[in-house]
C-alpha cells in the first residue's frame, strides 16, 4: 500500500535538511504541513526550494496553544485528506520542523493513521541539536543525564527534572520565560543558561539568559543550561 512519511526538515536552515529528506521532498507528489493562527508553515518554509511546482500541496492551520479539544479536529480532518490521497495511490509527505518524533505535529497523524496505512519517519537535525552546535555547549559527556522538557509544563515537573540533570533543554519557552528564570536560578542553573531565538534564520540570536530584558520570547525559542563539568 502506498505510504505515508514524516519528514523532519530541521531546526531552520535549509541546509540542515537531510539527502533523505530532501529526495523525498523532492519526489513525493503530495506534502502536507501545518500553520499556525494563519501563518504559512515553518517547515514548508524551510523546504520551499526543494518543492516542485506541480506538487500537490495539503495545508492545516492550527491555534497555537490551543487546547487538545480545539486542534483534534483540525488534525481529524488533515488526517482524512491524508487518507483519501493514499487511497487514490499517491504517497503523502508531512513536512515537521525539526524531527517528526520530538513535540512535532507528525505524532498526531501517526496516531490517526499509523494503524491504517505504512508509515516511515525520516529523523530531522533537532533545535537542541543544532542550538548546542552553534554556541558550542556540550549536551552531555560520560554518564551525565540531559533533560529535554517543555516549557508548557508545571513548576514542580520541571523544578524536579531541572533538579535532577547535569544538563538540560528547555522548549517552548516563549511567554513562559519568566517562570523559567525562576526555576532555573532556584535550581543553580541560571548562571550557565543561553537563550536561543529565531534558530536557522538571519534573526537569530544565542544570548546569555542574564543579558535577555525582554519578558516574552517566541515560541520556539528554546534555552540550554548545564551544571559544571570536569575534563574528559
Amino acid at each position: 500500500m502506498t505510504s505515508l512519511f514524516g519528514i523532519g526538515v530541521g531546526p531552520g536552515d535549509p541546509e540542515l535538511v537531510t539527502l533523505k529528506a530532501a529526495r523525498l521532498i523532492g519526489t513525493l507528489p503530495v506534502l502536507a504541513h501545518v500553520g499556525a493562527d494563519g501563518r504559512p508553515s515553518r517547515a514548508r518554509r524551510i523546504a520551499q526550494a526543494l518543492i516542485p511546482a506541480d506538487t500537490r500541496e495539503l495545508a492545516a492551520d492550527l491555534p497555537m496553544r490551543c487546547a487538545p479539544d480545539v486542534a483534534r479536529p483540525v488534525y481529524d480532518r488533515l488526517a482524512a485528506e491524508i487518507l483519501a490521497e493514499i487511497r487514490h495511490g499517491r504517497e503523502v509527505g508531512f513536512l515537521c520542523e525539526g524531527d517528526p518524533l520530538l513535540y512535532g505535529s507528525f505524532v498526531a497523524l501517526l496516531d490517526r493513521l499509523g494503524a491504517q496505512v505504512p508509515v516511515t519517519v525520516v529523523p530531522g537535525i533537532t533545535s537542541i541539536a543544532a542550538a548546542a552546535a552553534g554556541s558550542r555547549h556540550v549536551l552531555a559527556q560520560r554518564d551525565e543525564n540531559l533533560a529535554i522538557l517543555a516549557a508548557t509544563a508545571g513548576d514542580a515537573r520541571l523544578r524536579a527534572a531541572m533538579t535532577s540533570a547535569a544538563s538540560v533543554a528547555i522548549l517552548k519557552v516563549g511567554r513562559h520565560l519568566p517562570r523559567i528564570r525562576h526555576l532555573l536560578a532556584e535550581v543553580g542553573l541560571a548562571e550557565s543558561a543561553l537563550v536561543v531565538s529565531e534558530l536557522g534564520s538571519a534573526e537569530e540570536q544565542v544570548r546569555p539568559l542574564d543579558m535577555v530584558t525582554e519578558e516574552r520570547l517566541p515560541y520556539f525559542a528554546l534555552i540550554l543550561a548545564r551544571r559544571p563539568r570536569e575534563l574528559p
